[in-house]
């Protein structure tokens, strides 16, 4: 007899969305989404708006005396943390060469996977919620004014103050790096719960920083329950929880209203008639759907976000197609959630970036592991750039969107099939950087073979 998910058979949920048939025998599949709106009609269903990323930017830029002394890598960015973007012409013709089209425009690669301190881009939501947290404490005891340096945090009364309250998160790695560095350097006792498939690259790293952290055998949605479940039992303890936190997603958020002024300075334009499509990685959903809530603020209808998931960890396009959300997750329909892309090895998406983000998506794509791995290495032959295997996943979306039978048939109905030789294809390059050398190696070894 076949397990019931909310009441249908995994084969009535097949039947009604074939999409889920193609997820569950983990076939490479794109989805176009459509439920998506034009900007303005979903910002009016949104409880977000452009005061919230504006309110971000501006605390991040109080912050960024203190992270400029407190993090030398940043004092050449003032203490902003930031990536480039670069063209990627040379891997652009590679992989025309490969899928035997034509890429029209351009191809742009957003360098997430070289943002300092943490090395991916879980150092822009992670970091701003682990900031504000501690902005927020120092207020409450008159420690701190808004018009205050904020460097003065770097100091030994700080860290004193600190060192009472503790702050906790569940991760697959990525995130953990990011709340664990930052958090260790201000003073706070910090533990990170981190699932199976996290590299024990990262464990070790936060490790030499200072970091408690727990390892547990089960994924993702377990590191977080436990993680959750122990701040609770402690009042003075703050629980960074990446399924609903709209602080981290602000964080994200800040990211598109930064880009605009790169992308000006590149002289990219961007408007009707000259589209930008963004791949974003995804795994719980807050990174890209932040940075997707972002764009649309910044670019309107002129952006089209797309979401890149595992073959093997497919949650926010399960989550979005059956509308579901996080009642559902991969392991309920068979998939079993194994995948070399640990920052995406999720189970179960975010609600809350499910339903915020739903009106503004344009769709989601499945990648195999082995894709990854190759896109790792011509990456790296093309444009001398190297970048962990999750960080990839964006690369294929432009194969989907010009080759694709739904693909052609959203660019025609969005009215772009002839904006196309002044459209430019951003894969979002999440993380990298840090990996040691070695390990970087191996992916390489891997994805020449």
């Amino acid at each position: 007899m076949e397990q019931l998910i909310c009441g249908k058979s995994p084969r009535q949920w097949e039947e009604e969305f074939p999409v889920v048939g193609d997820l569950v025998k983990l076939k490479e599949t794109f989805w176009v989404n459509p439920k998506k709106v034009g900007t303005e009609e979903a910002l009016k269903q949104c409880s977000l708006s452009l005061a919230d990323v504006k309110e971000a930017e501006a605390r991040l830029q109080r912050f960024a005396p203190f992270i400029a002394k407190a993090f030398p890598e940043t004092a050449k960015m003032e203490g902003i943390i930031e990536s480039p973007v670069q063209a990627i012409p040379q891997m652009q013709k590679a992989l025309e060469k490969e899928w035997g089209i034509h890429i029209p425009g351009g191809m742009l690669l957003k360098c997430d996977s070289h943002l300092p301190i943490s090395g991916s881009i879980k150092a822009r939501g992670g970091i701003y919620e682990v900031l504000k947290h501690a902005e927020d404490l120092a207020l409450q005891e008159g420690m701190l004014t808004l018009e205050d340096d904020y460097s003065q945090l770097d100091s030994d009364k700080f860290r004193d103050f600190y060192s009472k309250y503790s702050i906790a998160v569940g991760s697959t790695g990525n995130l953990g790096l990011s709340i664990g560095i930052m958090s260790a350097r201000l003073g706070f006792r910090v533990s990170v719960h981190m699932s199976a498939d996290a590299r024990q690259w990262k464990k070790d790293l936060l490790r030499e920083k200072g970091v408690t952290v727990v390892e547990y055998p089960e994924d993702y949605s377990k590191a977080v329950a436990e993680g959750r479940r122990q701040a609770e039992s402690d009042p003075m303890c703050y629980f960074v929880d990446d399924e609903n936190s709209v602080n981290l997603f602000m964080g994200y958020a800040v990211a598109a209203q930064r880009l605009k002024g790169q992308l000006e300075q590149m002289g990219v334009q961007v408007d009707k008639e000259h589209p930008l499509f963004a791949f974003l990685p995804c795994g719980v959903g807050g990174g890209p759907g932040g940075v997707a809530f972002g764009f649309k603020l910044v670019y309107g209808d002129a952006v089209h976000c797309f979401f890149a998931e595992p073959t093997h960890a497919p949650c926010m396009m399960l989550g979005l197609v059956t509308g579901l959300q996080d009642k559902v997750c991969v392991q309920d329909f068979g998939i079993d959630n194994l995948t070399a892309a640990d920052g995406l090895a999720v189970g179960r998406p975010s609600s809350f970036v499910g339903k915020t983000i739903e009106p503004f998506l344009s769709g989601s794509y499945t990648v195999d592991d082995g894709t990854l791995y190759r896109r790792l290495a011509l990456l790296r032959d093309t444009e001398n750039l190297a970048l962990e295997p999750s960080a990839l996943a964006g690369m294929e979306g432009v194969r989907w969107l010009l080759e694709s039978k739904d693909g052609q048939a959203y660019l025609k109905k969005e009215g772009l099939a002839d904006k196309m030789e002044q459209a430019h294809f951003m894969p979002w390059g999440t993380g990298g950087s840090m990996v040691p050398p070695e390990v970087m190696e191996e992916y390489y070894r891997k994805g020449k073979e």
